[in-house]
Order: structure tokens, then sequence, then C-alpha cells
């Protein structure tokens, strides 16, 4: 049951105080991914979606697929006539799928996820159905005992628009076409160890960032997260530190955004 209007708490607010105070020190905003590359990357690193389809009665109807992406990001999916949502997309194409990290924080609302919006179509030429063919099988390697059996079908969906949630607070939409001209963040997709070696091993380096370079001198704590990082204050709150200005051409150099060192003075 929901709150009565005027009760309910606002987001980043918890005890009449922000959950995420300001920089006690300026910090010049570091570059960010666009929407259109933070769901290019999410799609790149996964392989299963929910995928939404409507019945010939006009229902939704929710399933889970696997998935192959091409390499302007549309997803491939292998169905069967023989399961609803393969037969829903023979008679409406509109569909949307929604691609999470399997292995994502222990709430489920903070993790990062995509929705893509569009029509799904069948592979139009022999050329287009080989590569949709090879980039499912790329995502997809079990696909391969059932790929072939006669009541599958490739279907490509199409994207029109794109809606990217990075978790609370972060979110933003794209275009189908600027979601097709971006690129995948190459680190992000295989950073989880960098990020986990840097947490286990290197606490101490991270908490110098965060009271340094990242603008809370008063952090206790401070823990990386790949883009940002977290920091404890003595108040107990988290605070999000993004990468100062002076580290950018190290990190662009080294085409990476999670586990770059601060220059040495």
């Amino acid at each position: 049951m929901s709150e009565p209007a005027g009760t309910a708490p606002d987001h980043g607010v918890v005890d009449g105080a922000p959950s995420i105070p300001p920089p006690l020190a300026a910090v010049d905003s570091a570059p960010r991914l666009t929407a259109a590359e933070e769901a290019r990357t999410l799609v790149a690193a996964g392989n299963v979606a929910a995928l939404a389809t409507l019945t010939a009665e006009g229902d939704p109807w929710a399933s889970l697929v696997t998935y192959g992406a091409l390499d302007d990001g549309a997803p491939v999916l292998c169905l069967s006539h023989l399961a609803e949502h393969g037969r829903n997309l023979a008679g409406d194409p509109r569909a949307s799928v929604v691609i999470t990290p399997l292995d994502g924080p222990p709430d489920p609302l903070a993790a990062a996820r995509v929705t893509l919006a569009g029509r799904a179509e069948r592979p139009p030429d022999p050329t287009t159905l080989a590569a949709a063919r090879a980039v499912h099988l790329a995502f997809v390697p079990a696909a391969r005992t059932y790929i072939d059996f006669s009541d599958f079908s490739l279907w490509v969906l199409r994207v029109d628009r794109v809606r990217w949630v990075g978790g609370y607070g972060r979110m933003d939409s794209a275009s189908g076409t600027a979601y097709a001209a971006a690129m995948p963040d190459p680190v992000a997709i295989h950073a989880s160890s960098a990020i986990t070696h840097l947490n286990v091993d290197h606490p101490d380096a991270l908490l110098v960032i965060a009271q340094a370079l990242g603008g809370y001198p008063d952090a206790t704590a401070a823990r990386c997260s790949g883009w940002t990082a977290s920091a404890s204050t003595s108040t107990s709150t988290r605070a999000a530190v993004t990468h100062p200005p002076e580290w950018r051409s190290l990190k662009r150099s080294r085409k990476g955004r999670n586990c770059a060192r601060p220059p040495s003075s």
C-alpha cells in the first residue's frame, strides 16, 4: 500500500538529510559513458534476457530467452515455434527485451539494466542469416545442440528505443540510431577481477583516492564499484566518488575506466 501523498520520503533523503552529501572539496566531473554506450556495454556482457511479446489477443507475455548481439547491438534470438513467444512474434513483431547482469548486487534494483524495444524480423537473406547464426552461437555455445532444429528460427530485434537504468538515481534514454552507432566499453566487460583486486588488496589506496582526489577528506573507507567508488564518512553515509579530471588521459590511454592509478607526485 502506498504512503499518503506528502509523507513518502524523497529519493536520496534519509531522516531528513541527503543520503549522498556533496563533496567537501571541489571536484570536476569526470566524463561518463552515454546511455547508448552503457546500454551497448550491458548487452555485450550478457546472453540472457527477458523477452516481452504480444499474444494474438493483445495480452503481454514475458519469457526468458538467450541472445547474441550483432555489430550494431541488435539482439539475435533463437526461438521455437512451439513456444508461445515464437508464435507471438510471428503474429506481431513488436517486442522488447530487458537485460541485467546475472551477478548483480544484493539489492536487485541497484543493478544496471537496459530495455530495448523495437520490432523483430527474420534475417532477410542468406548472408544476414549466416551472420546472425554465428553471433548467436558465439554468445550462446549451448545453442549448437538445437539451433538447426526445424521448429527453431532466428529473429533479430531491430531496436527503436532504449531505456538504460544504472541503479538508483541514474537513468537515461537513447534512440535506436544512437544505440546502433555507440560502442560497448571494452574494459568494463572484463573489469570484475580488477575491481575485486582493488577492493581486496588495496583498500588503503582507495581511501586515499577518496580523501585526496574524490573530494571527501572525511572519508573513513572507500570501495571501488566500477566507474565510481563509494566512500563511508563518519556519519555512515555513502558518497559517490567520480574519477578526478587529472586521471582522464591516463584512463583513456589504457582504454580503462575502472582501475586507473592516480599520477605520482
